[in-house]
Order: structure tokens, then C-alpha cells, then sequence
């Protein structure tokens, strides 16, 4: 019921042209040509970018909106999932209604109105884990169609970092005062050194906000060490692997005499990858276990997502508990030629293996 009250408050003319758009060719961009392009972001190359976001992006858009709405196990129908296709029809009903972009006053009121699209999805992730959670309780734990709604949520979310990519590098263009070195969301001499620090610290405050404590993080690499790289992606990943060595420490020694042990991060700078190893002594993770730490069903904290939450509210930051964090982290490191891997040690702990690509010119891996 609730679907089709949804869909009759959109025109069946939209819904039409949303179809139709969802079969059209998606165009992948890679980091070094973003870098490339944004490096001269004269008035005629944004005129450019907004035109080739006016096409591409309600391709996306429509993409995934045809996908929220054939879900196995009824997931479709769970009020989360919903409210998230709303936001996709709606984005899509904006971007189609914005007329041609000819000149820089059209650039402008486009670029107003995708940073606005932008602002409409920041809660997709939260309110995605939610919809997961809603149907959790009402499938069997070992139904093959997991497999089914992996696979979708993978795909999803590497639409949407795409989407909020392109978006956030058109919008940050328009800086009027640019760090130095960076070209839109790119830093082009980023230190991955900076950047596990910061991303570290965050995580260690969320530890000591939970807990009351939280073990010493410390890294090793060299401090003059940068590569062109998007500082926001990489913060993201860092933060989640540390945030779950950090709290897999914590509860292992949380009632012992021994002094936690601390949390260690190496940066390696390869010819063609840089990777940041982050090791823990926190316990590791049964073997039985680790096939499941890349998918949307497993969490081994308690779930932080109430059923009664305000939904508009989604976005705290919590220790664990969506039971997404690492399967996104992954494919934040795929989404420009990484990888991320995990080995445990059950009874020691746990070393993650980021791998970023160096090359730059690999293309978004478009689902």
C-alpha cells in the first residue's frame, strides 16, 4: 500500500522518463582527468561540467531509483527504503525540470540546485542500514537472496559515492579561495600521513565518548610522503578501520590489569599503490566469521539504528553497529583502482591492508 500511495504523489509522466532514462549509457570519469579538468575552472569549463552533470547524473539517478523499487524479500516496501526513493525521484524531478545550462548565470542555479541534491541524500547511508535492519527481523538468516541484496547494496552505494563525487567536485570548484595544491575535492599533494592522524584522533574521541578510554594509535611512514588523492575518501576509510580496532581493543581489555595495547599504522608508498596496514591486538575474528565482514546483514555490535528512531535524524556517529561500515570503506577504495583487505588472527587481532592506486587513471567502476 504504502508504495503505491508513494508513487502516485509523482506524475506517471515522470515515472515514465525515469525509465527511460535508467536504460541510458552511464559515462565514468577518472581521478586524473578530474584533476585535469578542474584544474583550469574557467567559466567556459564549468558551463562544461554542469552540462555534462545535467546529462550524466539523472542517468545515475534513474538507475538506482529502478533498482530501490524491485527489491528482493519486500525490501522495497520497508518505510527506510521508501523515504530513500523519494529522495531519488525527487532529485531526478529537479534535474530533468532545470532547463539546457548555456551560459555561466544557468551554471550557477544548477550548481545551487545539485548542492541541494547533495544535502537531500546525506542521510541515504543511515536510512539504507535502517530499511536492511526493518527486514532483517522478517527473513531467515540463511536465505540464499542475501546474496541478492549484497550485491544491490554494493551497487548502490558505489552509485552513490560516484553521484556525490561528481557532484562535490563540480560544487567545490566554485571556491573562490582554494587550499593550495587542491583542485576541487582533490589534494594533489595529500599526506596520507595527515590525513590517518586526523582520522585517527576522530576515531579515538568517539572511543573515549563510548568507553571512556581508548588505546594510543600510532603510525608510522614518511611525514614528506604525498600523492594526489581525495582527503575525504581516505579519512572516511581510515576512520572506520580504526574505529573498529579501537573498540575491538577496548573490550578486550576493558576489565584487565594489562594496559591496552596500542593500535599501529603503517604507510607504505609503492610504485604503483600506497598502502596503510592498520593492526590490532584486539582478539581477532573467527575464521567462520570473516566471509561476513563485507556484507550489509553482519554486525558483531549491537545495532544503534532503533525501529523508532526519527529518520531524519539518522546521522550520528556511532562506535559499530550499521553493519555497512566496512563493506562502504571497501568500495571507497575501489571506486578509483584500490582495494581493502582484512586477515585476522583469532585469539591476537586483526591487520587491514588499504591499498590505494597511485595511477590515478583508472575509470569509476560504473554498476
Amino acid at each position: 500500500m504504502a508504495a503505491k500511495k508513494l508513487l502516485a504523489s509523482f506524475p506517471k509522466v515522470l515515472l515514465d522518463e525515469v525509465e527511460k532514462w535508467g536504460g541510458r549509457k552511464q559515462t565514468g570519469v577518472s581521478l586524473r582527468y578530474m584533476t585535469k579538468f578542474g584544474s583550469q575552472p574557467t567559466s567556459r569549463n564549468l558551463v562544461f561540467s554542469a552540462q555534462f552533470l545535467h546529462k550524466e547524473l539523472p542517468i545515475r539517478i534513474a538507475r538506482r531509483t529502478l533498482e530501490l523499487q524491485s527489491l528482493p524479500f519486500g525490501l522495497s516496501q520497508k518505510p527506510a527504503v521508501l523515504k530513500v526513493r523519494d529522495w531519488y525521484l525527487e532529485s531526478f524531478h529537479d534535474i530533468r525540470s532545470f532547463p539546457e545550462v548555456k551560459d555561466s548565470s544557468d551554471e550557477l542555479g544548477f550548481t545551487n540546485m545539485i548542492k541541494m541534491i547533495k544535502v537531500r541524500h546525506n542521510n541515504v547511508v543511515p536510512m539504507m542500514a535502517l530499511g536492511v535492519q526493518q527486514l532483517k527481523n522478517d527473513i531467515n538468516p540463511k536465505a540464499r537472496k542475501h546474496d541478492e541484496i549484497h550485491q544491490f547494496l554494493d551497487r548502490f552505494y558505489m552509485s552513490r559515492i560516484g553521484i556525490r563525487m561528481l557532484i562535490g567536485q563540480h560544487v567545490a570548484l566554485h571556491d573562490h579561495n582554494p587550499q593550495p595544491d587542491c583542485v576541487g575535492c582533490i589534494h594533489t599533494k595529500m599526506s596520507p600521513m595527515d590525513v590517518a592522524r586526523n582520522a585517527s584522533e576522530d576515531a579515538r574521541a568517539i572511543c573515549l565518548r563510548e568507553y571512556g578510554s581508548a588505546p594510543d594509535v600510532n603510525i608510522y611512514g614518511d611525514q614528506c610522503f604525498t600523492f594526489p588523492y581525495v582527503p575525504t575518501h581516505l579519512h572516511q576509510m581510515v576512520f572506520e578501520l580504526v574505529k573498529n580496532s579501537l573498540r575491538a581493543v577496548q573490550e578486550r581489555f576493558m576489565d584487565s590489569d594489562d594496559i591496552a595495547p596500542p593500535v599501529r599504522i603503517i604507510v607504505a608508498d609503492g610504485l604503483e599503490d600506497v598502502t596503510i596496514k592498520i593492526s590490532d591486538e584486539g582478539g581477532g575474528i573467527p575464521r567462520s566469521g570473516l566471509p561476513k565482514i563485507f556484507t550489509y546483514l553482519y554486525s558483531t555490535a549491537r545495532n544503534p539504528l532503533d525501529e523508532n528512531l526519527d529518520l531524519a535524524s539518522a546521522d550520528s556517529v556511532t562506535m559499530a553497529g550499521y553493519g555497512c561500515g566496512l563493506p562502504i570503506s571497501r568500495l571507497y577504495a575501489r571506486y578509483f583502482g584500490g582495494d581493502l583487505q582484512i586477515i585476522s588472527m583469532e585469539g591476537y587481532g586483526t591487520d587491514a591492508y588499504l591499498h590505494l592506486s597511485r595511477l590515478g587513471d583508472s575509470e569509476e567502476p560504473l554498476p
